[in-house]
């Protein structure tokens, strides 16, 4: 591609933007990547982050570094606030504007409170590493609170944890926090048993990991309950407070209570002005553009795009990964003056994690669970981790923590401790 080329403006630095950003380098484009984070982030293990099993370091990446290699990419970091699509401009949060040829959009989601935006106070959700510490310190600051009060029922809402939404985060994070009270922390505290702590997972369907083989999704109940972790279906939060939650009219006095029940669009969506599905994920045709625009693509968790079945695709890595590399290479052969065939998800399959050696993964011919779903989740996520460091400090991580049931991140950092109760 020659000096005339197009600008390529994208953003978002997630795995859309990345395997965008990249592809379009090698083949000489010139290219602009905007992010309101500095990093790259691998979203899948945040839960762990939010559990103390890693540190955020260990599955998250300077976005400059990774695209360094790369003459042709300019990296800015900047927030997008509005899209002005007949001016083909970017305005940005603070000020200025960014002009563009050509526009990729990869800005991910955020976690949706379904018209309860005050409830996000009280549930924090799990998309960034901001959140993820929020809930590392949420959750431990709740054991040492425990260890300070002297009333027990005061102690009991401190050591009662309350997840909603059983999704991949929702299982993974209930299940972390199971492991954590009965494992980790079990032997560390001397005025209660950790042990007692209760994990609830509240869902208003009626099974865990509704994605999954219906089959699958039993063995990972059964793991949950196995592990002590409270599953109840069919069951929906009407009410948050700083106290607790109202579940299916009955309170439950929870200190603590970890939000993972949806998504939803980032307000730039609506700014675009074309359509929008209920979540305000934006429509794409077949070659994952803005209908109507061949200068204007959405990718990744912000694009509402039809699979083979008709219905969205899935919210996943591999799917934005895939997007990416299909979109640079057509804009890489719109340029040349050639078409390519409109873009094909190739289902690799999904998996996730309930607990210590319980996991379950299903493609269209195979499914595990157990100890061979677990093996299987621990091996795809250490190849889509970004960076042979990340792999490797990751690897040896979960190497000792399945040792010793030990996790080294348990930093409370950002407040000040619980105050001893008055005499």
């Amino acid at each position: 591609m020659g000096a005339m080329d197009p600008r390529v403006v994208i953003v978002g630095g997630g795995f859309g933007g990345l395997y965008a950003a990249r592809r379009l380098a090698a083949q000489g484009a010139s290219v602009t990547v905007v992010d309101k984070q500095n990093y790259h982030l691998f979203q899948p293990l945040l839960y762990q982050v939010a559990t103390a099993g890693l540190s955020p370091g260990d599955i998250a990446s300077p976005i400059r570094y990774l695209l360094g290699a790369y003459p042709s990419v300019q990296v800015t970091l900047a927030e997008v606030e509005r899209v002005e699509l007949e001016a083909k401009r970017l305005h940005l949060k603070g000020g200025g504007t960014l002009s563009y040829d050509t526009l990729i959009l990869a800005a991910g989601v955020r976690h949706s409170y379904f018209g309860k935006p005050e409830w996000e106070a009280f549930a924090p959700g799990l998309k960034t590493l901001d959140d993820a510490l929020d809930l590392r310190r949420r959750v431990l600051m709740a054991f040492e609170a425990a260890e300070l009060e002297t009333d027990e029922a005061k102690r009991a809402a401190w050591l009662t944890f309350v997840v909603v939404g059983a999704g991949p985060t929702g299982v993974e994070l209930a299940g972390a926090v199971c492991e954590l009270a009965r494992f980790t922390v079990a032997k560390e505290f001397r005025r209660f048993d950790p042990k007692k702590a209760r994990v609830l997972l509240v869902e208003g369907g009626n099974r865990v990991l509704a994605a999954f083989d219906p089959s699958l999704s039993e063995h990972a109940k059964a793991s949950l309950e196995a592990l002590g972790v409270e599953v109840r279906l069919g069951q929906r939060v009407t009410d948050l407070s700083a106290d607790g939650a109202t579940v299916n009219g009955s309170f439950v006095p929870a200190k603590t209570i970890l939000w993972a029940a949806g998504v939803e669009a980032p307000s730039l969506a609506r700014t675009v002005g074309v359509p929008v599905d209920s979540a305000g994920r934006i429509r794409v045709d077949e070659h994952c553009q803005v209908p109507g625009r061949t200068d204007v693509f959405v990718i990744g968790d912000l694009a509402s795009c039809a699979g083979p079945d008709g219905q969205p695709l899935p919210g996943l890595c591999p799917v934005a990964m895939q997007q990416g590399r299909y979109v640079a290479d057509l804009i890489v052969a719109r340029a040349k003056g050639r078409a390519l065939p409109p873009f094909r998800y190739v289902d690799k399959g999904i998996m996730a994690t309930v607990g210590r050696a319980a996991g379950i993964a299903q493609t269209k011919r195979l499914k595990v669970w157990g100890l061979l779903g677990w093996l299987a989740w621990l091996f795809v996520h250490i190849i889509f981790l970004i960076g042979f460091r990340n792999r490797l400090l990751v690897l040896i991580q979960w190497t000792w923590a399945w040792l010793t049931y030990g996790r080294s991140a348990r930093l409370i950092t950002g407040t000040e401790p619980p105050k001893l109760p008055a005499a």
